[in-house]
This record gives structure tokens, C-alpha cells and sequence, in this order.
């Protein structure tokens, strides 16, 4: 199953994600279920990633690297991490979490240039109407 996430930003633009249960159906779930929550959010190279979250699950199907706007769940830190580009560790054309995650979904609206221009700033998950 899809849902349709908005990430209302802050100082700046909403974020829409597309979660989607085919890869980790037990964290889409958990995510869905604590919406809507607020967190801080942090950037690390080319991903933003949340302070501690609601969420609490163990690996599912995790992996790294991951995919360009992928949308995933980081077990080890109970973080969302939005991945728009090349993060600091892993080979030049690989995005490399600093440890595996839980693949939840895609961003769907990225406008880069708000995403580059997202620091230490607070974001509200909501589930879109």
C-alpha cells in the first residue's frame, strides 16, 4: 500500500513523500500509526536526516547503498533519512548511509534547491488529506 506523507518545513517549503509497505511493511506501518509527529532535522552531505523519531523497529530488508530520493528508516539511530544525493562515506557514485536501513518510500516532490537549503531546522510529518 502507497501514502502520501507531507513534511511541512520550518522557514521553507513542505517535502511530499510517497511511503510505500513492499519493502518494510512493519516500519511503513509504525510510521504511518505515529503520524503526525515533529522532529528536529540535521544534514549529513546530501541526506537530511531526523532527530530521534516515534519510530521503533528493527531491520527490515535493509540495505545500503541506497537509491537517489529514497525515503528510509534508520534502525541504529530511530531516524527518517530523506538521501538527495552523495553522502560522505561509501564509493563517489554510491549513496551510502552510515549504516544499513529500512527503505519506506520515495520523495516524490523534490525541489533540490529547497532540500540544499535545509540546515538544523524542525519538520511535522503529517499523512496527506
Amino acid at each position: 500500500m502507497k501514502y502520501q506523507v507531507v513534511v511541512k518545513i520550518t522557514n521553507s517549503s513542505n517535502i511530499l513523500l510517497e511511503l510505500d509497505d513492499s519493502q518494510s511493511p512493519k516500519t511503513v506501518r509504525d510510521f504511518i500509526d505515529k503520524l503526525p509527529f515533529t522532529v528536529d532535522l540535521n544534514v549529513w552531505g546530501e541526506e537530511i536526516y531526523t532527530s530521534k523519531s516515534p519510530i521503533s523497529q528493527p531491520e527490515e530488508n535493509s540495505k545500503s547503498p541506497v537509491e537517489l530520493n529514497d525515503v528510509a528508516y534508520w534502525p541504529t539511530g530511530k531516524a527518517i533519512c530523506l538521501f538527495y544525493g552523495p553522502t560522505p562515506i561509501g564509493n563517489p557514485d554510491e549513496i551510502t548511509p552510515a549504516s544499513p536501513v529500512n527503505v519506506i518510500g520515495k520523495i516524490i516532490s523534490p525541489d533540490k534547491s529547497i532540500l540544499d537549503n535545509v540546515h538544523s531546522e524542525k519538520a511535522t510529518f503529517t499523512l496527506q488529506s
